[in-house]
């Protein structure tokens, strides 16, 4: 609602669609101008030093994922936030598929906005949103009347969702629990021990795949940013990615083809709106899926 003709907002090519479009219809109306922030479609790669070129003295907003969820590169949130603060910016991260598989620290990040979804890691499907109340003042909404004006309950829709509540803090509880480390003082503490947990472990497995993967050539795999989570996308040279997955489903083994939402990403990796072959791993996966995926895979090759 205060930016005008004249003010400019950067947006990323490696972002799933809900961190782009909204913005560029809320640009379009207000007149704004768009700058685009690309990334290495080889190396799937996104710097720091991208997002400050396109950065000036009129940028308002900078939109950009923590991870990818296509391709999973996780690019240097912290070094952005910094560039973009110095031209008294506001970054906002989408870190639906980064909340998944990494410990979440809002100041470590320097992010100002950070949206996730409990679905991602073992919850409800709803949203949200951590921001300064500070900051949030500054925002108004459209809302009903006699709607309170509060903080954050000017965003929220009615009466809460309790039941989503609760399953969202069922899903941190269990999460926080993983690691096994009762002595934890605080659940935060538990959580962040989790996830060091968790990293190894996915990680792990998504070594083995990415070796079984490179026995074939006629396999291209697009993840490949030094930093990323494990998520794997690729294609097989002569076989449509939707064949290759409802084969994988036949076997049981469960990897969709599509591109995810991610439409500019897979775009820009030359995969068009049909994308590739996603692998994603989880706290529950383990190296008997791992030799079900590649063992599935050359029953198909």
């Amino acid at each position: 609602k205060t930016w005008q003709p004249g003010d400019e907002i950067v947006v990323s090519r490696l972002d799933h669609d809900a961190n782009i479009r909204p913005w560029l219809y809320a640009a379009q109306s207000a007149g704004v101008t768009v700058r685009w922030v690309e990334f290495d479609s080889a190396t799937g790669e996104l710097i720091a030093a991208d997002v400050e070129a396109q950065l000036t003295d009129r940028t308002r907003l900078v939109a950009i994922t923590a991870a990818s969820n296509l391709i999973g590169t996780r690019p240097p949130i912290a070094q952005i936030a910094e560039k973009v603060h110095e031209r008294g910016a506001l970054l906002y991260v989408d870190g639906v598929h980064y909340a998944a598989h990494s410990f979440v620290d809002i100041d470590e990040l320097g992010a100002d906005f950070f949206a996730c979804a409990p679905y991602k890691f073992c919850g409800p499907h709803c949203g949200v949103l951590i921001a300064a109340p500070a900051l949030l003042e500054t925002l108004e909404p459209d809302k009903l009347l006699p709607s309170v004006n509060t903080v954050p309950e000017r965003f929220e829709l009615g009466t809460p969702a309790y039941e989503l509540m609760a399953g969202t803090t069922a899903a941190v509880d269990f999460l926080a629990g993983l690691s096994g480390d009762s002595d934890a003082p605080t659940r935060r503490e538990r959580l962040r021990h989790s996830f060091a947990a968790m990293v190894e472990h996915e990680d792990g497995l998504r070594r083995a795949i990415e070796v079984g993967l490179a026995e074939h050539p006629r396999i291209t795999v697009y993840s490949r940013a030094k930093l990323r989570t494990p998520t794997l996308l690729f294609t097989v040279d002569g076989i449509e990615s939707v064949t290759v997955s409802a084969r994988l489903g036949e076997l049981n083994i469960n990897a969709p083809a599509s591109n995810f939402y991610a439409l500019e990403a897979s775009r820009h990796i030359g995969l068009g709106d049909a994308g590739g072959v996603r692998v994603g791993l989880a706290p529950y996966s383990n190296m008997s899926d791992v030799d079900r995926l590649l063992e599935g895979l050359r029953s198909i090759l």
